[in-house]
């Protein structure tokens, strides 16, 4: 990929969404923290990470596959 992940709007979108399941989290009751909290926080965080990497592997083909990897984060969020 000629692009850096920070260049990218679906990256950028990506970070924009985990920072609000972190704000959104935080008013969940505090039982929650090591549950779903913790799995929605990671499934955002999930979805940049993959975005990122893909886009850092150099090719089409790994940036796709990294891209499914980061729909099924997103579907693992909703």
């Amino acid at each position: 990929m000629a692009q850096s992940s920070r260049e990218l709007k679906v990256w950028k979108k990506a970070v924009d969404l985990a920072l609000l399941v972190y704000e959104l989290t935080a008013e969940f009751p505090k039982r929650e923290t090591y549950g779903l909290s913790s799995q929605m926080q990671r499934a955002a965080v999930s979805i940049a990470s993959n975005i990122a990497e893909g886009s850092a592997r150099g090719t089409r083909r790994d940036f796709r596959q990294f891209v499914k990897l980061a729909e099924g984060s997103n579907c693992e969020l909703q």
